[in-house]
């Protein structure tokens, strides 16, 4: 009964020995890693394609309910990098970054992940995360973090740019605009503030480096004015190139929300179609379906080209006697007698239609501004079984990954304090922190290595210090928000630079190409594929899983068929690895593998090479040690090698077989065809038996299954099957 308590709620457990002692050091540690979780989950949210508010919003149940029903008593969970990553290439597909349709879709997502990462840990299905092999995790992990650092740099520079197909083309755009225009003064204070975060962290590991540059970052911004905007209206732009562009963009942009909602009106008609089934209906409403879709692509495509183009405008301002500014194209001249404010104003132009009355003209940089007061509303998200259905497929990635990711973490720690670990009670953890995060507006979260990290040197001793951490989050939200406004959106961004760049590890490469080559091939082709196909990083891990899966299948269809020989040390070894000579009258053939449908063909023609290929021949043992189960197909495979041998005249014993595989021998029957004097606990003990018949009469002066000294006499009958010769490794057999 105590144990189910303890499952159903661990942290009663820590309750019995708590004391003032833990509460101290716990708090310390809950306080340390709220000071890095703040800055840290806004960046993150950013990264995922969400307001910044949303990371403190991810940062305060999930935390408090990971730690209190999972495992790990250090292990510290909320936004990380690459679930924030992967949030944000599965939901841009579907709608626009930071739209409240984005924003709905990613607290669904932080729900299906956690009911998937719930029912594995319930099912004590744990297991199934060893899909994600080492070398894709490896591979993908280091792509991951280039992605996500370059993901960056349009902040660093000051830039807008629309994200492009593939990320690599993103990019390409970022450095098109860095050249057309960088805003020096962004791009000083995110070198400033990666500079300090990272002589921090190297010189003073104590000092908490994301805070100190956040902290002094911020206070540079408010103190200098930092962000500069105006609000103006398209009357104020003396630029008709401008003003015409204007009216372009808001057209192209009109069509596309005129477009989607026939699209939504015809897709609700051939529901309908269906259901009655009006065919030729159907046909022409998927007809004119193809139509509508094509023409949203054109008016997207119309108005992203001339939204680079707004972007890429460059003005000057020039004050107006009742106090206004006009604007002014860079490149042309002013009015006579005036002079501009010195500032290069730029007009800002997100994914909506521009109000020709109400222009955003930016004139400095971006901070993060206005964060809303207060707690999220607690609710239940809104629940669309067709946008579920449509999630899942990425939710269940990045279920495994966050949850592969966590579970590393925490078994690192368990190794420096001796704790027990529980992955599938962790599973729990992580699924009910997204379940419940999701109804206060979590987008889904994970553990992270930096901040957990962070909690076990700080002194946390049981997971209340991430309960601590939950209530500083709460204090943050409800009285510390104005301070925020003020944060530059350079500095988060050089926080998430800085926080992947311990992500990347070439060493891991080469590491997996040591221990085997294809697991080496696989994390680089892992590696290439994710980087190719983001934002579309579902697609590199499939392909590092379908190779992962390949190369297994491929092995144990092929496992290693060796024939033994003995060294100079008196071992038992390849042959053909060590460059020994083979017996010519016994081989003593191992087969290392599960003997199944894939590979029992494979055992019969590595057998029937060997009776064609070895003409005096007399026995084969094989060695059954490797063979660590049995299937239909490799029994009957067995069987047919069996009447295949002695039908050739050459007998057939088995060495070293496991219980598994006796039980189905013993079963099916094929005990009793091999029969029970064919099978011998060990190798030494098999060629012992066989050694002496299959010698008789050979004229072989030194058989390399034997060392010093050969056969020399033929037992009685009524003796012990053993025979009298000295093998290295062996005792000196009693002679009959």
């Amino acid at each position: 009964m105590g144990t189910l308590v303890l499952k159903m709620i661990p942290f009663s457990g820590w309750i019995k020995t708590y004391s003032t002692e833990h509460l101290k050091m716990d708090f310390m540690a809950g306080l340390t890693v709220a000071l890095v979780l703040i800055p840290q989950s806004m960046a993150y949210a950013q990264l995922a394609g969400l307001p910044p508010y949303y990371g403190l919003y991810a940062s305060f149940l999930p935390p408090l309910i990971a730690a209190l029903f999972g495992s790990s008593r250090q292990l510290s969970t909320g936004p990380v990098a690459v679930v924030s990553l992967m949030t944000a290439a599965c939901l841009e597909p579907l709608a626009t970054a930071g739209s409240a349709s984005y924003i709905a879709y990613a607290v669904l997502l932080a729900l299906a992940v956690g009911i998937f990462q719930l029912s594995l840990g319930v099912l004590r299905l744990g297991l199934v995360v060893n899909f994600l092999s080492h070398p894709v995790v490896a591979g993908f992990t280091n792509a991951a973090a280039i992605i996500i650092a370059t993901s960056q740099l349009s902040k660093m520079f000051g830039v807008s740019v629309d994200s492009a197909e593939h990320h690599y083309q993103t990019i390409l755009r970022v450095a098109q605009a860095a050249m057309d225009y960088t805003h020096w003064p962004t791009l000083a204070l995110g070198v400033f503030a990666f500079t300090l975060m990272f002589v921090l962290k190297r010189f003073c590991p104590n000092v908490p480096n994301v805070l100190v540059a956040v902290a002094l970052t911020t206070i540079f911004s408010w103190g200098t004015g930092f962000e500069h905007n105006a609000i103006t209206g398209v009357n104020s732009l003396a630029a008709p190139k401008a003003s015409q562009a204007l009216a372009d963009y808001n057209r192209a942009m009109q069509a596309q929300v005129d477009l989607a909602t026939k699209r939504t009106a015809l897709t609700t008609a051939m529901e309908e179609a269906k259901k009655s089934g009006e065919l030729f209906a159907l046909v022409d409403e998927e007809h004119e379906l193809r139509r509508l879709s094509l023409e949203m692509e054109i008016a997207k495509s119309q108005a992203q080209n001339v939204k680079a183009m707004l972007r890429s405008m460059l003005f000057q301002a020039v004050p107006e006697p009742d106090g206004r500014l006009k604007f002014y194209p860079q490149d042309s001249p002013i009015p006579a007698g005036t002079d501009n404010d010195g500032r290069t104003w730029r007009l800002r132009v997100g994914n909506s239609l521009l109000d020709p009355l109400a222009l955003t003209m930016i004139g400095g940089g971006a901070v993060v501004g206005a964060v809303p007061s207060g707690l999220p509303a607690l609710s239940v998200p809104h629940f669309d079984l067709g946008v579920m259905f449509r999630l899942l497929p990425s939710a269940m990635i990045i279920a495994l990954l966050g949850f592969m990711e966590a579970i590393s973490i925490a078994k690192a720690m368990a190794a420096k304090t001796g704790q027990s670990l529980d992955p599938n009670q962790e599973l729990i953890g992580q699924g009910l922190a997204n379940i419940l995060g999701a109804f206060s507006k979590s987008y889904p979260v994970s553990g992270s290595f930096s901040r957990s990290a962070v909690n076990l040197q700080a002194g946390a001793l049981t997971g209340f210090s991430s309960v601590f951490t939950s209530a500083v989050v709460l204090a943050a939200l409800l009285f510390l928000t104005p301070l925020l406004y003020h944060l530059p959106q350079c500095t988060l961004a050089a926080v998430i630079m800085m926080a992947v760049i311990g992500l990347i590890q070439p060493a891991g490469f080469l590491h997996s190409w040591k221990v085997a080559k294809y697991d080496g091939a696989i994390s680089v082709i892992t590696f290439i594929a994710t980087l190719a196909f983001a934002p579309h990083l579902d697609k590199g891990i499939m392909i590092g899983v379908i190779l992962s899966l390949g190369v297994f299948l491929y092995r144990n269809m092929r496992p290693m068929v060796s024939s033994l020989a003995r060294t100079e040390g008196g071992e038992l070894r390849d042959a053909t690895r060590f460059g020994l000579d083979l017996c010519a009258h016994v081989d003593m053939v191992r087969f290392n593998g599960p003997l199944f449908f894939a590979n029992a063909s494979f055992l019969d023609e590595a057998i029937t090479g060997r009776l064609q290929s070895k003409k005096r021949l007399k026995h084969i043992v094989l060695v059954a040690k490797g063979i660590n189960d049995m299937d239909a197909s490799g029994e009957e495979a067995l069987s047919l090698v069996i009447e295949r041998c002695r039908s050739r005249g050459v007998d057939i014993s088995l060495a070293g077989v496991n219980d598994t595989v006796m039980a189905i021998m013993e079963r099916s029957g094929l005990l009793d065809k091999i029969g029970r004097d064919h099978i011998y606990t060990n190798m030494e003990k098999a060629l012992c038996t066989v050694h002496f018949d299959a010698h008789c009469g050979s004229d072989e002066a030194r058989c390399p299954l034997t060392t010093a000294c050969q056969v020399t006499t033929r037992p009685q009958p009524q003796q012990p099957r053993v025979r009298a010769y000295a093998t290295a490794g062996a005792s000196q057999a009693e002679r009959p």
